[in-house]
């Protein structure tokens, strides 16, 4: 992946205090992964955005105070753990990126189809975007299953001889990853919505700007933090680089 890896956030940035008086488009443009709750609610943030989320509750017959602490909850902490080991940073991962990458991106690619289906006739429209979206998610599925089921298991039980092998592999596909970010930026202009755009058109892009911060903040961690802890070892171990060698061993990760 380009030096944009290398980027990690330095400290949290304090999420704006949400509240029933602001407008539901707004909150829904602001706070990434809010379009799934107010469409699970079916309130309606793009049409009927200029309605205050009190209101738009009220309508429906909902409590705002639950609703706002389901909103709350998306406010997410890039903090690490205070405890230093591998497999506390493991959990971190899993629970802070992994899991928010699958809530992520069915989202943002429901609101991709539909901004693509409504303004196709504009000549700002991010055609393929969906697709880009949908080849995300399944290279992005597939790359944690292996992690989950091979290389964070071998990594908590202190790795082997042989993991500079999978953890190679897994740098390689965050190479790719990159590249697709790139593209994503390039069909989105850097997630930057045109002048006039509507609410879910903006959420979109304000959704995307997050997964594109995740994902490099994700990799970061394991290629900067979690896997030169182990590949030092295997390199003395096996008197190859960092990377690995061409041995055979327990350290294949399925294709």
């Amino acid at each position: 992946m380009n030096a944009r890896v290398d980027h990690l956030q330095d400290a949290d940035t304090a999420p704006a205090p949400l509240s029933a008086d602001q407008q539901i488009g707004q909150i829904a443009v602001q706070l990434p992964g809010a379009t799934a709750v107010f469409r699970r609610l079916k309130l309606d943030f793009c049409c009927g955005g200029q309605v205050p989320l009190a209101q738009a509750a009220a309508d429906k017959g909902l409590d705002v105070d639950a609703v706002l602490r389901e909103l709350s909850a998306l406010h997410r902490s890039d903090a690490l753990p205070a405890a230093a080991s591998a497999s506390a940073l493991i959990d971190h991962i899993l629970a802070r990126y992994h899991e928010v990458h699958r809530e992520q991106l069915p989202e943002l690619i429901r609101m991709a189809r539909r901004v693509e289906a409504v303004h196709r006739d504009n000549p700002h429209v991010p055609a393929g975007l969906a697709d880009h979206l949908e080849e995300m998610h399944e290279d992005l599925l597939s790359h944690m299953l292996k992690e989950e089921q091979v290389l964070f298991p071998m990594l908590k039980n202190g790795g082997n001889p042989f993991v500079g092998q999978p953890i190679g592999m897994m740098r390689a596909e965050h190479v790719d990853h990159g590249e697709a970010l790139d593209k994503l930026n390039a069909l989105t202009n850097d997630a930057t919505p045109p002048q006039g755009a509507c609410n879910t058109w903006r959420a979109l892009y304000a959704g995307i700007a997050q997964l594109g911060d995740d994902l490099i903040n994700h990799i970061h961690l394991e290629n900067n933090v979690l896997f030169p802890q182990f590949e030092a070892t295997a390199a003395a171990s096996q008197g190859c680089g960092p990377s690995g060698c061409a041995c055979s061993g327990g350290g294949t990760l399925p294709a």
